[in-house]
Parts: C-alpha cells; structure tokens; sequence
C-alpha cells in the first residue's frame, strides 16, 4: 500500500506534491545523509577537507575507496552519498574546470564551478526519465589567494561555509564547529578541529586508513593530500589532546563531590 502522506507523488521527479515538495529529491538527500562523514573546514592559511572512508570489511583495500577527489590544482571535494553518482560529478567539475581554463586561460573561480555543478544537479530534479543525484559534495578551494568552502545539495542548492559536514554524522561535527570553531584557525588548528569531528560523529576508531586528509593552502594554491603518516601524527596530537580533556574533567568531578561530602 502507498503510504496517504505520499499518495503516488513520489513515482515521478516532475510531480509536485499537494504541499510543494519534491519527493524523489528528499529520497536522495537521505541517501546522502547515510553516506560516510566528510568534512571541510575554511581557515586563516586555507582549506581543510577530511573524510571517513569507514571500511565494512578488513578485507577491503583502504586505498580503493574514494571520497575525497582533486577536481583542479587549486580545488578539491569531498563526497557522501552513493559512490558512483560521486564519481560523476566529479568528472563533470573537472571537464568544467578544464573548459574554464581552455577558454579564458586562467583557473576557474570555486563559486564559479560549484554553481555550474549545481546547475547540472537542478536539472536533474525537473526533467522526466532521471533521478536526481544521491551524493552531496564539500568543494574547497583558493582562488587569487582567498578560500572559499561550498556545500551542494541534491536539488541543486548551494550554500557557503566556514565549517561544514555532510553524511551520517553531520549533526554531531556541526555541534562541534559551532562550539569550536573561530576564524583565527590556523591550518594545524583546522585540522585538529576536522578529526575531533570526525572521531565523535563515527563510531569507529579514527586511524589514518580511515581518515583521508587534504589541504589547499593560500600561499601556493595547491591541492595536497597528505599522507597516511603525517595523517596519523595529527590523529594521535587530538586523541592525546581529548584524554586530558576527561582527565581534567573527572578530576573536576572529583573535586566537587569531595566538596558536597564535606558540606
């Protein structure tokens, strides 16, 4: 039976609900929310992008899962959602980054290629015989010496950050930029706030076959992904760091109870 809140909307792209909504993009926005956590973090020195690659199987090679891509020299994303709809895009930002750079002879501006890779995500939420895209993308980049950090929606939507998440962690790494995060961020800094998000939003321990880390500095304008040991030098700095956190807050725990006794 199909449920009366949907009442056969959902059977086409092109149909609007009686209260205006699009059902078959809802559908691929959940299919990104149960995608693996990414992450892009914008700071003083540039742009931070960290992805959980979540292995279901200590069979699978690590290196083979791809969730962070490099669409330019100066631009990166990081991806959530169904893999190959990822791929896809991905293809199609680097073709555009390429046109962009053949026509005018410069890179392409990051707000520039995102609204093009919108453009082509809002056309697939209004013509017959697609679906729209189930992933989500984080594109991070530096142009003339400025970062910028956008997130894309399934309908095409698009929207700039300081911090952002996509995937099944997004809330809990959201919690955690807003408490955290300041725009005097250093990149060491950004990355350590990137990993503490990712270690509460997952459920797994973070290891650097895992993790997967990339950065794009001002100064160069160059995408780097950084490798499994330097990967593993920050994750061990923050886990470190979060011990003495709970040292220091069950000391303070101790503290007062000590106190209420002797009241």
């Amino acid at each position: 039976m199909q449920p009366l809140q949907n009442a056969g909307y959902d059977r086409a792209i092109t149909v609007f609900s009686p209260d205006g909504r699009l059902f078959q993009v809802e559908y691929a926005r959940e299919a990104v929310k149960r995608g693996t956590t990414s992450i892009g973090v914008k700071c003083s020195e540039g742009i931070i992008l960290a992805v959980d690659k979540r292995t279901t199987s200590s069979l699978v090679e690590a290196s083979s899962i791809e969730k962070i891509f490099k669409i330019d020299e100066h631009i990166g994303a990081a991806t959530s959602g169904l893999v190959a709809d990822a791929r896809a895009l991905v293809e199609r930002a680097r073709v555009e980054a390429q046109i962009n750079k053949i026509t005018y002879s410069e890179p392409i501006r990051v707000d520039s290629l995102s609204k093009k890779l919108c453009d082509m995500l809002q056309l697939y939420t209004q013509n017959g015989g697609v679906r729209p895209f189930g992933s989500a993308l984080i594109i991070g980049g530096v142009y003339d010496g400025k970062a910028k950090l956008f997130e894309t929606d399934p309908s095409g939507a698009l929207i700039e950050y300081k911090a952002t998440a996509i995937g099944s962690g997004r809330s809990a790494a959201m919690e955690i930029f807003e408490e955290e995060y300041s725009d005097d961020l250093t990149l060491e800094g950004a990355i350590g706030l990137a990993l503490t998000a990712i270690n509460e939003a997952t459920d797994h321990d973070t290891t650097s076959k895992n993790v997967e880390i990339a950065v794009i500095k001002n100064d160069d304008e160059k995408y780097v992904k950084l490798s499994q040991d330097e990967v593993q030098k920050y994750i061990d700095e923050v886990l470190v760091e979060e011990e003495e956190e709970d040292e220091e807050e069950s000391e303070e725990l101790s503290d007062d109870e000590s106190e209420d006794d002797e009241e």
